[in-house]
């Protein structure tokens, strides 16, 4: 059983910059991959990035070169760092850990907000 917490959400300005930042309850080092999604009001959820035990990563289009995944397995954690934001960027951000047997887990969500 992975239990997951996100934090680092919050409001900011158009260019600013936040770290999301996705902790496990167990090892995440057994964990196939770690990712980020995200969903904004009214939209589906969709993929942002996927970064795996091999520390191969993954990005959605509109993030690449503004976001970058990582994952420090002594910490457990994974994090989500988000530069020059934009207001398409708000949404809720959620955190997906998968292991091998593709048992899926969610976090809540963290909320972020970019205002233009």
């Amino acid at each position: 059983q992975v239990q997951l917490v996100e934090s680092g959400g919050g409001s900011v300005q158009a260019g600013e910059s936040l770290r999301l930042s996705c902790a496990a309850s167990g090892s995440i080092f057994r964990l196939n991959y770690m990712a980020w999604y995200r969903q904004a009001p009214g939209k589906q959820r969709e993929f942002i990035a996927r970064i795996t035990s091999g520390f191969y990563t993954n990005y959605v289009d509109s993030v690449k070169g503004r976001f970058t995944i990582s994952r420090d397995n002594a910490r457990n954690t994974a994090y989500l760092e988000m530069n020059s934001l934009k207001p398409e960027d708000t949404a809720v951000y959620y955190c997906q850990a998968v292991t091998p047997a593709t048992t899926t887990y969610w976090g809540q969500g963290t909320q972020v907000t970019v205002s233009s």
